[in-house]
């Protein structure tokens, strides 16, 4: 019998809008993962500071 993610806790990722699934490395800190890859992680950060930075320019 093949092991099936079905019954896994899934999350939709805010940057890509991909749905990704648990995984045993995330077993600990589950309810604190919010993106699915280091990739969206870093755009999500750039994402939220360009608009601060942008502030600062116009001055």
């Amino acid at each position: 019998m093949a092991h099936r993610k079905v019954h896994l806790p899934h999350k939709i990722c805010p940057v890509c809008g991909r749905e990704f699934s648990w995984r045993k490395k995330w077993e600990r800190d589950w309810a604190s993962v919010i993106y699915c890859s280091e990739r969206c992680r870093r755009q999500g950060r750039k994402a939220r500071q360009e608009p601060t930075q942008a502030g600062e320019h116009d001055s």
